[in-house]
């Protein structure tokens, strides 16, 4: 009789885990449901290929490059990121255009092309351009 009564008492042992894994269901399909997604807003920039064959020469343009250390280059002249309005002004004077290229290296820092497109901003009329060498 006590045989018996021990495969009794391990037969009553175990646990139904299968509402526990309803549950866990229903909560994940509830956190997947209720999850908002929030799309980052950015800026999308299409980078033409710089391309000298496709040049008008009636349509001048000012080329400014930036290389890896932040240097900035207005046709080809080095100017200070603090300058480059006024170097553009100066420019504009004596040849009128209407775009400026803006060439920037892949290893210098954004915070160098932001403040030099700043700088672009502040002459009225003029398009910027963001060109890939």
């Amino acid at each position: 009789m006590l045989a018996k009564k021990r495969n009794h008492i391990n037969q009553d042992a175990g646990v139904d885990m299968t509402p526990m894994l309803d549950i866990v269901f229903i909560m994940l399909i509830f956190f997947i449901v209720t999850t908002s997604f929030v799309k980052e807003s950015g800026l999308d920039l299409h980078r033409p290929q710089l391309n000298n064959t496709n040049s008008d020469p009636a349509k001048p343009s000012i080329l400014v490059q930036i290389d890896n250390n932040g240097a900035v280059y207005v046709n080809n002249r080095m100017v200070d990121v603090e300058r480059v309005s006024a170097s553009l002004q100066f420019l504009l004077v004596k040849q009128p255009v209407s775009t400026v290229m803006i060439s920037a290296s892949a290893q210098t820092t954004h915070d160098v092309v932001v403040a030099v497109m700043d700088q672009i901003k502040e002459i009225e009329g003029l398009a910027i351009a963001l060109v890939s060498k």
